[in-house]
């Protein structure tokens, strides 16, 4: 392969064996080398056939701020990430993880801890990418010898990274309806979260009531089934005596029209606001 030009110390552009213009990556594969010199083919570790000027761009610069060793990590985690969920990734992962990984490890150095509120979430119904994260994290550990300020920032951290390959999958290995009701989830969960400041711890058993009740309605949402009778009486019982919770269940009411054009019955609300009104009392 001939170089064509050079972005940085890891990242070149060259023409392949079909003339086709390629973007090359691997740790040092652009020291010390020009446009019209040979490239080592045992130095590539990823290459993307060049079909966006503006995102090859964005890769050489963010690229050519890592060090080795975060190039080394990004690559382990993808390639970890690709085996476990027998997927391949475009340049869009690439450049978004680098990103990511780069603060995240300044974070640490500086002893700075952040939290992802949606950890549990992408913990349950994500698995495997979380997984992904957990690698991640132990890489950040075990290779750079820096550490975590608590499990919790750890966990947080794994399912930063897991949120990148969730995003980044075409044709995952969850079925369209199964990625709507975990997105779905993670929306209701969000909603509710943002209208009271916060949540009931995540080990509560009205706080597992709550996921589990979300997690079977957000089933019979892209179903398209809708259930219950309309009951007038509860459904003004709940809305005077519990009005923070039904105003809370009104905003998912909306969410859950405009999203997904389906009609919430009355008696799918009672039982949300009911539930969202426990875990709100034993906060």
């Amino acid at each position: 392969m001939q170089i064509e030009r050079v972005y940085n110390n890891n990242v070149v552009q060259v023409f392949d064996d079909k003339n086709r213009e390629v973007i090359v990556m691997g740790r040092g594969i652009g020291f010390q080398r020009k446009s019209g010199d040979f490239l080592d083919p045992s130095l590539i570790e990823k290459k993307f056939v060049l079909e966006d000027q503006e995102k090859a761009q964005e890769l050489s610069q963010i690229y050519g701020d890592l060090k080795a060793e975060e190039i080394d990590l990004v690559m382990a985690v993808i390639k970890h990430g690709q085996a476990l969920l027998e997927e391949q990734f475009d340049i869009s992962l690439y450049i978004a993880l680098a990103d990511h990984l780069h603060y995240a490890l300044t974070r640490l150095t500086e002893g700075l801890a952040l939290t992802n509120p949606l950890a549990w979430e992408i913990r349950k119904f994500c698995p495997k990418e979380y997984e992904v994260g957990l690698y991640a994290t132990d890489l950040m550990t075990s290779r750079l010898g820096l550490s975590f300020v608590s499990d919790q920032n750890k966990q947080g951290e794994a399912a930063s990274v897991a949120l990148h390959f969730i995003n980044a999958q075409k044709n995952g290995r969850l079925g369209e309806k199964n990625q709507q009701v975990g997105k779905m989830i993670v929306d209701i969960l969000e909603i509710i979260r943002l209208h009271f400041g916060s949540l009931a711890e995540e080990t509560s058993l009205n706080y597992h009531r709550l996921v589990t009740h979300i997690n079977y309605f957000a089933q019979r949402v892209v179903n398209g089934m809708v259930q219950g009778q309309n009951d007038a009486f509860l459904y003004e019982q709940v809305k005077v005596n519990y009005p923070q919770a039904f105003a809370c269940t009104e905003k998912i009411k909306t969410y859950v029209e405009q999203a997904y054009d389906f009609p919430m019955s009355r008696d799918e609300q009672v039982y949300l606001t009911i539930h969202i009104q426990r875990q709100e009392m034993n906060k």
